[in-house]
Protein backbone atom coordinates (compact mmCIF):
# COMPACT_ATOMS: atom_id res chain seq x y z
CA UNK A 1 0.00 0.00 0.00
CA UNK A 2 1.34 3.37 -0.71
CA UNK A 3 1.28 5.91 2.05
CA UNK A 4 0.81 9.76 2.02
CA UNK A 5 4.37 9.91 2.17
CA UNK A 6 5.01 7.83 -0.63
CA UNK A 7 6.34 5.04 1.08
CA UNK A 8 5.28 1.52 0.42
CA UNK A 9 3.56 -0.42 3.25
CA UNK A 10 3.07 -3.96 3.25
CA UNK A 11 -0.62 -5.50 4.16
CA UNK A 12 -0.69 -7.86 6.78
CA UNK A 13 -0.39 -11.49 5.25
CA UNK A 14 -4.05 -12.18 5.93
CA UNK A 15 -5.80 -8.40 4.01
CA UNK A 16 -2.93 -9.40 1.33
CA UNK A 17 -4.26 -12.55 0.84
CA UNK A 18 -7.61 -11.50 0.37
CA UNK A 19 -6.96 -8.81 -1.98
CA UNK A 20 -5.31 -11.80 -4.44
CA UNK A 21 -8.69 -13.98 -4.08
CA UNK A 22 -10.81 -10.78 -4.87
CA UNK A 23 -8.56 -10.00 -7.96
CA UNK A 24 -9.13 -14.00 -9.18
CA UNK A 25 -12.64 -13.39 -8.64
CA UNK A 26 -12.85 -10.12 -10.43
CA UNK A 27 -10.51 -11.71 -13.40
CA UNK A 28 -12.85 -15.06 -13.17
CA UNK A 29 -16.12 -13.06 -13.18
CA UNK A 30 -14.59 -10.79 -16.75
CA UNK A 31 -13.60 -14.04 -18.33
CA UNK A 32 -16.76 -15.80 -17.84
CA UNK A 33 -18.75 -12.67 -19.38
CA UNK A 34 -16.37 -12.77 -22.21
CA UNK A 35 -17.18 -16.10 -23.03
CA UNK A 36 -20.95 -15.80 -22.77
CA UNK A 37 -20.56 -12.70 -25.13
CA UNK A 38 -19.02 -14.80 -27.96
CA UNK A 39 -21.74 -17.18 -29.23
CA UNK A 40 -24.49 -14.02 -28.65
CA UNK A 41 -22.24 -11.88 -31.06
CA UNK A 42 -21.61 -14.28 -33.21
CA UNK A 43 -25.31 -14.82 -33.27
CA UNK A 44 -25.79 -11.45 -34.74
CA UNK A 45 -23.84 -12.72 -37.63
CA UNK A 46 -26.37 -15.42 -38.14
CA UNK A 47 -26.94 -17.01 -40.47
CA UNK A 48 -24.23 -16.22 -43.05
CA UNK A 49 -24.50 -19.72 -45.19
CA UNK A 50 -26.71 -22.25 -45.57
CA UNK A 51 -28.40 -24.05 -43.17
CA UNK A 52 -28.49 -28.07 -43.17
CA UNK A 53 -31.97 -28.92 -42.12
CA UNK A 54 -32.31 -32.76 -41.06
CA UNK A 55 -35.50 -34.81 -41.27
CA UNK A 56 -35.53 -38.02 -39.27
CA UNK A 57 -37.95 -39.83 -41.10
CA UNK A 58 -38.15 -40.94 -45.15
CA UNK A 59 -39.17 -39.13 -48.03
CA UNK A 60 -43.08 -38.39 -48.51
CA UNK A 61 -43.54 -39.17 -44.34
CA UNK A 62 -45.93 -36.28 -43.14
CA UNK A 63 -42.43 -35.32 -41.48
CA UNK A 64 -40.75 -35.03 -44.45
CA UNK A 65 -43.54 -32.88 -45.88
CA UNK A 66 -43.74 -30.43 -43.01
CA UNK A 67 -40.21 -29.97 -42.78
CA UNK A 68 -40.28 -29.32 -46.57
CA UNK A 69 -43.15 -26.69 -46.11
CA UNK A 70 -40.92 -25.29 -43.13
CA UNK A 71 -37.73 -24.90 -44.89
CA UNK A 72 -39.29 -23.19 -47.99
CA UNK A 73 -40.52 -20.52 -45.66
CA UNK A 74 -37.70 -20.20 -43.43
CA UNK A 75 -34.93 -19.87 -46.53
CA UNK A 76 -36.72 -16.57 -47.38
CA UNK A 77 -37.06 -15.07 -44.02
CA UNK A 78 -33.61 -15.95 -43.06
CA UNK A 79 -32.09 -14.90 -46.38
CA UNK A 80 -30.16 -18.60 -46.91
CA UNK A 81 -30.74 -21.47 -48.17
CA UNK A 82 -31.82 -24.75 -46.11
CA UNK A 83 -30.75 -27.78 -47.39
CA UNK A 84 -33.01 -31.00 -46.05
CA UNK A 85 -31.68 -34.34 -45.78
CA UNK A 86 -33.47 -37.45 -44.75
CA UNK A 87 -32.18 -39.59 -41.87
CA UNK A 88 -34.69 -41.74 -40.95
CA UNK A 89 -33.21 -44.99 -40.30
CA UNK A 90 -33.64 -47.02 -36.60
CA UNK A 91 -36.59 -45.23 -36.43
CA UNK A 92 -35.49 -41.92 -36.63
CA UNK A 93 -32.76 -42.37 -33.98
CA UNK A 94 -29.62 -41.96 -36.40
CA UNK A 95 -30.87 -38.34 -37.39
CA UNK A 96 -31.96 -37.28 -34.54
CA UNK A 97 -27.98 -38.88 -32.77
CA UNK A 98 -26.64 -37.05 -35.90
CA UNK A 99 -28.52 -33.27 -35.06
CA UNK A 100 -27.01 -33.95 -31.64
CA UNK A 101 -23.56 -34.31 -32.73
CA UNK A 102 -23.13 -31.60 -34.97
CA UNK A 103 -21.76 -28.25 -34.35
CA UNK A 104 -24.10 -26.22 -32.22
CA UNK A 105 -23.37 -22.97 -34.56
CA UNK A 106 -26.77 -22.62 -35.83
CA UNK A 107 -25.89 -24.17 -39.21
CA UNK A 108 -27.62 -27.87 -38.40
CA UNK A 109 -31.47 -27.74 -37.23
CA UNK A 110 -33.59 -30.76 -37.30
CA UNK A 111 -37.34 -32.20 -37.25
CA UNK A 112 -37.85 -35.24 -35.03
CA UNK A 113 -40.91 -36.75 -33.37
CA UNK A 114 -42.50 -38.91 -30.38
CA UNK A 115 -40.12 -42.23 -31.01
CA UNK A 116 -36.48 -40.69 -30.89
CA UNK A 117 -37.09 -37.89 -28.59
CA UNK A 118 -39.18 -39.46 -26.17
CA UNK A 119 -39.71 -43.21 -26.12
CA UNK A 120 -36.56 -44.45 -27.56
CA UNK A 121 -34.26 -44.05 -24.33
CA UNK A 122 -36.77 -47.05 -23.08
CA UNK A 123 -36.94 -49.21 -25.98
CA UNK A 124 -33.31 -49.28 -26.51
CA UNK A 125 -30.98 -50.37 -23.71
CA UNK A 126 -28.55 -48.10 -25.13
CA UNK A 127 -28.60 -44.87 -27.37
CA UNK A 128 -26.04 -42.70 -28.62
CA UNK A 129 -27.50 -39.79 -27.12
CA UNK A 130 -29.33 -38.25 -24.88
CA UNK A 131 -32.42 -36.35 -25.75
CA UNK A 132 -32.54 -33.94 -22.97
CA UNK A 133 -28.77 -33.26 -22.28
CA UNK A 134 -27.71 -33.45 -26.03
CA UNK A 135 -30.82 -31.49 -27.16
CA UNK A 136 -32.39 -28.35 -27.74
CA UNK A 137 -36.22 -27.80 -28.00
CA UNK A 138 -36.76 -25.22 -30.59
CA UNK A 139 -40.65 -25.42 -30.80
CA UNK A 140 -43.39 -27.86 -30.96
CA UNK A 141 -44.72 -27.70 -34.85
CA UNK A 142 -47.67 -30.14 -34.79
CA UNK A 143 -49.85 -32.91 -33.72
CA UNK A 144 -52.10 -35.25 -34.71
CA UNK A 145 -54.46 -38.34 -33.03
CA UNK A 146 -54.15 -41.60 -33.90
CA UNK A 147 -57.17 -43.51 -35.60
CA UNK A 148 -58.41 -46.83 -34.51
CA UNK A 149 -59.11 -48.44 -37.81
CA UNK A 150 -60.88 -52.12 -38.87
CA UNK A 151 -60.81 -54.09 -42.14
CA UNK A 152 -64.19 -53.05 -44.08
CA UNK A 153 -65.42 -56.21 -43.90
CA UNK A 154 -65.07 -56.45 -40.04
CA UNK A 155 -68.58 -56.43 -38.53
CA UNK A 156 -68.31 -53.64 -36.40
CA UNK A 157 -69.12 -49.88 -36.75
CA UNK A 158 -68.16 -48.71 -33.39
CA UNK A 159 -66.07 -48.55 -30.53
CA UNK A 160 -68.06 -50.74 -28.62
CA UNK A 161 -69.27 -53.36 -31.06
CA UNK A 162 -65.13 -53.67 -31.35
CA UNK A 163 -64.51 -53.99 -28.26
CA UNK A 164 -67.39 -56.41 -27.56
CA UNK A 165 -66.23 -58.02 -30.86
CA UNK A 166 -62.92 -58.88 -29.19
CA UNK A 167 -63.53 -59.61 -26.18
CA UNK A 168 -65.65 -62.68 -28.08
CA UNK A 169 -62.79 -63.70 -29.60
CA UNK A 170 -59.88 -63.19 -27.15
CA UNK A 171 -56.19 -63.99 -28.58
CA UNK A 172 -58.24 -64.74 -32.30
CA UNK A 173 -57.64 -61.35 -33.95
CA UNK A 174 -53.96 -59.73 -34.97
CA UNK A 175 -53.51 -55.72 -35.08
CA UNK A 176 -51.08 -53.85 -37.15
CA UNK A 177 -48.27 -51.84 -35.74
CA UNK A 178 -45.82 -49.54 -38.44
CA UNK A 179 -42.74 -51.33 -35.90
CA UNK A 180 -42.58 -52.66 -32.70
CA UNK A 181 -42.05 -49.64 -30.63
CA UNK A 182 -43.97 -47.36 -32.50
CA UNK A 183 -45.97 -45.12 -31.52
CA UNK A 184 -48.79 -47.35 -33.50
CA UNK A 185 -47.48 -49.96 -31.47
CA UNK A 186 -47.44 -48.54 -27.79
CA UNK A 187 -51.21 -46.25 -28.77
CA UNK A 188 -52.87 -49.93 -29.52
CA UNK A 189 -51.19 -51.87 -26.26
CA UNK A 190 -52.04 -48.71 -23.87
CA UNK A 191 -56.39 -48.95 -25.35
CA UNK A 192 -55.69 -52.53 -24.89
CA UNK A 193 -54.55 -52.38 -21.16
CA UNK A 194 -57.19 -49.98 -20.13
CA UNK A 195 -60.41 -52.13 -21.90
CA UNK A 196 -59.12 -55.27 -20.88
CA UNK A 197 -58.79 -56.74 -24.80
CA UNK A 198 -56.67 -59.60 -25.78
CA UNK A 199 -55.48 -59.11 -29.48
CA UNK A 200 -52.21 -59.94 -31.06
CA UNK A 201 -49.82 -57.64 -31.94
CA UNK A 202 -48.19 -57.57 -35.93
CA UNK A 203 -45.53 -55.13 -36.47
CA UNK A 204 -44.52 -54.21 -39.99
CA UNK A 205 -41.62 -52.49 -41.07
CA UNK A 206 -43.68 -48.82 -41.99
CA UNK A 207 -47.06 -47.70 -42.06
CA UNK A 208 -47.65 -48.22 -45.87
CA UNK A 209 -47.52 -51.67 -45.52
CA UNK A 210 -49.18 -52.48 -42.22
CA UNK A 211 -52.38 -50.54 -43.89
CA UNK A 212 -52.21 -52.28 -46.75
CA UNK A 213 -52.22 -55.26 -44.32
CA UNK A 214 -55.63 -54.14 -42.80
CA UNK A 215 -57.35 -52.92 -45.60
CA UNK A 216 -56.20 -56.91 -47.20
CA UNK A 217 -57.66 -58.46 -44.32
CA UNK A 218 -54.63 -60.08 -43.23
CA UNK A 219 -55.14 -58.44 -39.59
CA UNK A 220 -58.34 -56.90 -38.75
CA UNK A 221 -56.92 -53.73 -36.84
CA UNK A 222 -54.94 -50.77 -37.09
CA UNK A 223 -53.90 -47.44 -34.51
CA UNK A 224 -51.88 -45.26 -36.38
CA UNK A 225 -51.94 -41.41 -37.87
CA UNK A 226 -54.72 -39.90 -40.45
CA UNK A 227 -51.98 -39.02 -42.82
CA UNK A 228 -51.42 -42.63 -43.59
CA UNK A 229 -55.06 -43.83 -43.12
CA UNK A 230 -57.06 -41.50 -44.68
CA UNK A 231 -56.70 -42.40 -48.62
CA UNK A 232 -58.20 -45.73 -46.95
CA UNK A 233 -61.05 -44.81 -45.43
CA UNK A 234 -62.33 -42.65 -48.23
CA UNK A 235 -62.17 -45.58 -50.42
CA UNK A 236 -63.97 -47.57 -48.22
CA UNK A 237 -61.44 -50.59 -47.69
CA UNK A 238 -61.07 -49.74 -43.74
CA UNK A 239 -63.30 -47.73 -41.48
CA UNK A 240 -62.32 -45.66 -38.47
CA UNK A 241 -63.99 -45.88 -35.34
CA UNK A 242 -62.38 -43.74 -32.57
CA UNK A 243 -59.48 -41.48 -32.49
CA UNK A 244 -56.96 -40.86 -29.60
CA UNK A 245 -56.71 -37.62 -28.69
CA UNK A 246 -58.60 -36.30 -25.78
CA UNK A 247 -60.71 -33.77 -27.87
CA UNK A 248 -62.69 -34.60 -31.36
CA UNK A 249 -60.47 -34.76 -34.15
CA UNK A 250 -60.88 -31.72 -36.49
CA UNK A 251 -60.40 -33.92 -39.24
CA UNK A 252 -63.16 -36.51 -38.56
CA UNK A 253 -65.21 -34.69 -36.02
CA UNK A 254 -67.88 -36.91 -36.11
CA UNK A 255 -65.41 -40.01 -34.51
CA UNK A 256 -65.85 -39.79 -30.78
CA UNK A 257 -62.78 -39.95 -28.36
CA UNK A 258 -61.36 -43.55 -26.57
CA UNK A 259 -61.47 -41.08 -23.41
CA UNK A 260 -64.92 -40.14 -24.25
CA UNK A 261 -66.16 -43.43 -24.60
CA UNK A 262 -65.02 -44.51 -21.24
CA UNK A 263 -61.41 -45.03 -21.27
CA UNK A 264 -60.08 -41.40 -20.19
CA UNK A 265 -56.68 -42.28 -19.85
CA UNK A 266 -56.41 -43.52 -23.32
CA UNK A 267 -54.42 -40.30 -25.34
CA UNK A 268 -51.79 -40.77 -27.79
CA UNK A 269 -51.16 -38.14 -30.29
CA UNK A 270 -48.56 -38.32 -32.59
CA UNK A 271 -46.02 -34.79 -32.71
CA UNK A 272 -43.33 -33.75 -33.82
CA UNK A 273 -40.88 -30.41 -33.68
CA UNK A 274 -37.78 -28.57 -34.22
CA UNK A 275 -34.98 -29.24 -31.99
CA UNK A 276 -30.58 -28.42 -32.36
CA UNK A 277 -27.80 -29.51 -30.97
CA UNK A 278 -27.29 -28.34 -27.32
CA UNK A 279 -25.22 -25.02 -26.53
CA UNK A 280 -26.68 -23.61 -29.38
CA UNK A 281 -26.61 -19.69 -29.17
CA UNK A 282 -29.94 -18.35 -27.36
CA UNK A 283 -30.36 -15.73 -29.42
CA UNK A 284 -30.24 -18.16 -32.39
CA UNK A 285 -32.99 -20.44 -30.83
CA UNK A 286 -35.27 -17.54 -30.13
CA UNK A 287 -34.80 -16.57 -33.74
CA UNK A 288 -35.65 -19.98 -34.82
CA UNK A 289 -38.52 -20.33 -32.59
CA UNK A 290 -39.93 -16.84 -33.92
CA UNK A 291 -39.63 -17.36 -37.45
CA UNK A 292 -41.06 -21.01 -37.22
CA UNK A 293 -43.96 -19.96 -35.24
CA UNK A 294 -44.98 -17.06 -37.43
CA UNK A 295 -44.89 -19.21 -40.32
CA UNK A 296 -46.69 -21.86 -38.93
CA UNK A 297 -49.94 -19.35 -38.16
CA UNK A 298 -50.00 -18.29 -42.10
CA UNK A 299 -52.92 -19.63 -44.22
CA UNK A 300 -50.91 -21.60 -46.79
CA UNK A 301 -48.84 -23.43 -43.93
CA UNK A 302 -51.82 -24.66 -41.90
CA UNK A 303 -53.66 -25.54 -44.80
CA UNK A 304 -51.07 -27.81 -46.11
CA UNK A 305 -50.45 -29.05 -42.88
CA UNK A 306 -54.05 -29.41 -42.23
CA UNK A 307 -54.00 -31.57 -45.78
CA UNK A 308 -51.94 -33.93 -44.22
CA UNK A 309 -53.83 -34.54 -41.25
CA UNK A 310 -52.28 -32.94 -38.78
CA UNK A 311 -53.03 -29.78 -36.47
CA UNK A 312 -50.28 -27.10 -35.91
CA UNK A 313 -49.05 -26.51 -33.10
CA UNK A 314 -46.34 -24.05 -31.73
CA UNK A 315 -44.76 -22.19 -28.84
CA UNK A 316 -42.25 -21.48 -26.87
CA UNK A 317 -39.06 -23.19 -26.24
CA UNK A 318 -39.56 -23.87 -23.10
CA UNK A 319 -42.94 -25.01 -23.83
CA UNK A 320 -41.41 -27.92 -25.95
CA UNK A 321 -39.46 -28.91 -23.54
CA UNK A 322 -41.96 -29.55 -20.70
CA UNK A 323 -44.35 -31.32 -23.13
CA UNK A 324 -41.45 -33.83 -24.53
CA UNK A 325 -40.56 -34.77 -20.13
CA UNK A 326 -44.37 -35.43 -19.78
CA UNK A 327 -44.37 -37.58 -22.66
CA UNK A 328 -41.45 -39.77 -21.34
CA UNK A 329 -42.80 -39.99 -18.07
CA UNK A 330 -46.30 -41.18 -19.69
CA UNK A 331 -44.80 -43.67 -21.98
CA UNK A 332 -42.48 -44.91 -19.19
CA UNK A 333 -44.48 -47.18 -17.57
CA UNK A 334 -46.52 -48.70 -20.54
CA UNK A 335 -43.20 -49.60 -22.47
CA UNK A 336 -42.41 -51.11 -19.36
CA UNK A 337 -45.77 -52.73 -19.24
CA UNK A 338 -45.76 -53.86 -23.30
CA UNK A 339 -42.46 -55.74 -22.65
CA UNK A 340 -41.07 -53.94 -26.48
CA UNK A 341 -37.56 -53.63 -27.37
CA UNK A 342 -35.61 -52.91 -30.27
CA UNK A 343 -32.03 -53.97 -30.08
Amino acid sequence: MITRDGEVELLPLTRRRALLAAIKSVAAITVTALAWRAPRAAAQTWPARPIRLLLTAPPGSSIDVLGRVIADALKDRLGQAIVAENRPQAGGTVGTDAIAKADADGYTIGISFTGPLATAPYLYSHLPYDAERDLAPVVLAATAPNLLAVNAALPVNSLREFIDYVRRRPGDLNYASIGNGSASHLAMELFKREAQLFIVHIPYNGAPPAVQATAAGDVQAIMSNPTSLLPLILARRIKALAVTSKTRWSGMPELPTIAESGYPEVEAIAWNGFIVPMRTPVDIVGRLNREINEILQTIETRARIATAGWDVAGGSADQFAAFMRSERRRWQPIIARSGAHLD
